[in-house]
């Protein structure tokens, strides 16, 4: 069985090597935006490039802003499951505050070099005890593409609800709250839970994948 893992926003496979899934994980990268392309349009170019839907058997995986494009693909194509983690499944659970500053249209109008936050204050958003990782991802991320990401996130417009879906969530995560009924929590798991709990996070979807797809992940 395959698992096409998709990153958050400016972070990269290095993500899901602590992870211990007992299953074939794919890391997607990410790939250049086109000026003010849409999601879905993005969404469609990642499926083309990894050949997404041409197994037999497959699932998506997506963290964060990966989560978004994680559901937009799978809305395209037929996986068996969809895992979102620390992750909205719908804009209905985006907050207010995101709803608004799409609204807005702010992140629009800054200049990309404004999205890059001072380490005190991202420690904080992210709730990370892995600083040294954390640091690395933030030096790396290319600040357009996080413009871009942004901007997609504020207004993204999907209301559909997947079927299949493992949504796992953090109760302290500040920057994107748990919401709804149907997600798994992580008793305070924060916005980098992918690797500060990645061995209750693996323990859950190895469990449940086991539980509830006996027949496909075989």
């Amino acid at each position: 069985m395959k698992i096409f893992a998709i990153s958050g926003l400016g972070a990269d496979q290095r993500i899901f090597e602590y992870l211990t899934l007992e299953y074939d994980l794919i890391p997607v990268e990410w790939i250049k935006p086109n000026p003010k392309e849409p999601i879905i349009e993005y969404s469609k170019r990642l499926i083309k490039k990894y050949k997404i839907g041409e197994h037999e058997t497959f699932g998506i995986l997506g963290v964060s802003f990966g989560g978004l494009i994680a559901t937009e693909i799978s809305k395209l194509v037929t996986p068996k499951f969809t895992i979102l983690i620390s992750s909205v499944a719908t804009r209905n659970e985006l907050s207010g505050i995101l709803k608004f500053i799409g609204r807005l249209k702010l992140i629009e109008i800054l200049p990309a070099k404004l999205l890059n936050p001072p380490k005190p204050v991202a420690y904080y958003m992210f709730g990370t005890q892995n600083k040294a990782l954390l640091n690395a991802i933030l030096d790396a991320t290319d600040l357009n593409f996080t413009k871009w990401a942004l901007s997609e996130l504020v207004t993204w417009k999907n209301e559909t609800q997947l079927h299949n879906l493992i949504k796992i969530c953090g109760t302290k995560d500040k920057l994107l709250p748990a919401k709804g009924d149907n997600a798994i929590l992580i008793e305070k798991g924060q916005h980098f839970m992918i690797v500060d709990c990645a061995k209750e996070i693996s323990d859950i979807i190895n469990s449940t994948l086991k539980t509830s797809y006996s027949k496909d992940v075989a």
